[in-house]
């Protein structure tokens, strides 16, 4: 019987990114905004948080090289990136006062793009990963049909 180890680490992978989006909007703005906020665009947080759960769940289940790692903390940052862009325009009561109006500006004019660079991502990550655990599959069967031998 497989572990149920990697679902369990990509379930609460996706619950924490989406607390980590709740509580950005929640500081700045209220939980009841949060609310509102996320029945605006939940077409897009939904795919981040289940495309980022779905690669931590599957980066648990298999080995793990550089790439791998380097795949999953990519994704993972444009996935958060992603969602803060979102929020960026909650941010502008604060964010003149700090020096970074047009960043924050910038954020808002291009937050359907960062929503789907970060979804792309995911699907990059997702696709990556299968891939390599298929690779891994198949090194492990050919492995056994040499006897052990690489």
């Amino acid at each position: 019987m497989k572990s149920k180890k990697p679902l369990a680490y990509g379930f609460l992978a996706g619950i924490a990114l989406f607390a980590f989006y709740m509580s950005v909007i929640s500081i700045f703005q209220g939980f009841q905004f949060a609310i509102l906020n996320f029945k605006n665009v939940w077409f897009f947080i939904l795919p981040l948080v289940f495309g980022f759960g779905t690669q931590i769940g599957l980066y648990t289940s298999i080995k793990h090289t550089a790439e791998m790692t380097g795949t999953v903390a990519l994704s993972g940052g444009l996935s958060g990136g992603s969602m803060i862009a979102c929020c960026s325009h909650f941010l502008l009561n604060i964010i003149p006062v700090i020096g970074f109006s047009g960043l924050a500006l910038f954020l808002m004019k291009y937050q359907t793009m960062f929503f789907a660079i970060g979804i792309v991502a995911n699907v990059f990550g997702v696709t990556y990963m299968l891939s390599h655990k298929e690779h891994m599959k198949h090194m492990k069967k050919m492995s056994q049909i040499n006897g052990g031998r690489k």
